[in-house]
């Protein structure tokens, strides 16, 4: 990761204790878009690039799903609403637009969106922040070098991918994690008190390492990618201890029980995974047109028993399916992201971070229906002018 891509993720860092942005207070997009370095030459600018990046912003929150709808709604705006974005007199065509969001950096704009989104939540944070790491491939996006794959981090208590990496072409999310797991540390400032959650695809050992020199912890399932760590796992005598945790869910037709064993390991990693403290065994019953079906997962967990039991375990599991369901779902299903033919410079990141904060912002007013939210955003659109101009988080 540049340097500079990481001093705008420290000055974005939250504030120390007793001062304003600390105490809740928030900011507004324009002032927050103002700190992302501008790519062009200052010579014939016409245009703020944070106006430029706002109005993006907020076509894509109510529902622009391509550049060349972000473009028909800047049109659509009358004039006092462009004023209130920064413009004067005349505003951008879709030509400029394009080219001015190809070219910047998706990585600063994470960071800084992401702060942003933030500082507008009011309640405090959990005891312990559970982020969920996960990658998806951009369908329609391809370019010169191959597919577009973005790794991001998502924080599941408000909703926001506090960082998000692209998969360098001809590889996988593995060694994508060292640099993701750096600006979601230099984001927060620490890792003490974070749960990262990921798929057995992260079950790697320099990411156990790498987490731990950090201060946070990781948690993550074992598969048969991990084929001497999954055996070791089923050998333990989960016969002999005790039903930590069950769950019962029913809906859509079915019934689904889950039932978590935990396990204290004797020494830490003495299943031969570095800073392994617990192992957990969560069987899923599920019935459905009379058919019934079971599924054994297991875990491992680099918390001792004292910090998380079986309920915390239970529900970190499931909250590492969050960000499919709550935020990659949601790109293809309500934006059309798979669908949209992204094929320059940083146009693919830099569309999915736009819909990461439409999404996000959408949530942290209370929306549970995303693609009603666009459409009540895109019907009023000086309301949601307004939301996001304020300092204040006032919702539409």
């Amino acid at each position: 990761m540049s340097s500079s891509l990481i001093d705008v993720i420290r000055q974005h860092a939250p504030a120390p204790s007793g001062s304003p942005a600390a105490d809740g207070e928030a900011f507004g997009l324009l002032e927050a878009l103002a700190r992302v370095p501008d790519p062009r030459d200052p010579r014939g600018v016409r245009y703020p690039l944070a106006s430029v990046l706002a109005v993006a912003v907020c076509a894509v929150m109510a529902g622009a799903n391509t550049f060349a709808a972000i473009g028909d709604w800047v049109d659509d705006l009358d004039a006092p609403a462009w004023g209130r974005l920064g413009f004067t007199g005349r505003v951008p065509v879709l030509t400029t637009v394009w080219r001015l969001l190809v070219r910047v950096d998706a990585e600063t704009l994470t960071a800084v969106l992401a702060d942003w989104l933030c500082s507008r939540v009011s309640a405090p944070p959990p005891i312990r922040r559970v982020i969920a790491v996960d990658g998806k491939v951009l369908r329609g996006a391809v370019l010169t070098e191959g597919r577009v794959h973005l790794l991001s981090a998502y924080d599941t208590s408000t909703g926001v991918v506090l960082a998000q990496v692209q998969v360098a072409a001809k590889s996988n999310e593995i060694p994508a994690f060292a640099p993701l797991l750096e600006q979601v540390t230099a984001r927060l400032g620490s890792l003490t008190g974070v749960v990262i959650v990921a798929d057995a695809l992260h079950t790697q050992v320099a990411h156990a390492r790498a987490v731990a020199a950090a201060g946070g912890d990781l948690y993550v399932s074992v598969k048969a990618n991990q084929p001497r760590l999954y055996a070791q796992l089923k050998r333990l005598p989960w016969a002999q201890g005790p039903i930590g945790d069950q769950h019962r869910d029913t809906g859509h037709g079915r019934r689904e029980t889950r039932t978590v064993k935990a396990l204290t390991l004797q020494t830490p990693g003495g299943i031969g995974f570095p800073h392994a403290q617990q192992a957990v065994r969560i069987t899923r019953t599920r019935t459905m047109a009379g058919k019934r079906t079971r599924e054994t997962v297991y875990l491992v967990a680099s918390l001792p028993a004292a910090h998380a039991q079986p309920a915390d375990l239970q529900q970190w599991a499931r909250l590492e399916w969050h960000i499919e369901n709550r935020l990659h779902w949601i790109r293809d299903a309500t934006f059309g992201e798979d669908a949209h033919r992204a094929r320059t410079g940083t146009e693919p990141a830099v569309a999915a971070v736009l819909r990461n904060t439409a999404i996000a912002f959408h949530r942290g007013n209370g929306e549970t229906n995303i693609a009603r939210a666009t459409r009540r955003a895109n019907r009023r659109p000086h309301d949601l002018i307004t939301t996001v101009t304020s300092s204040y988080p006032t919702t539409q």
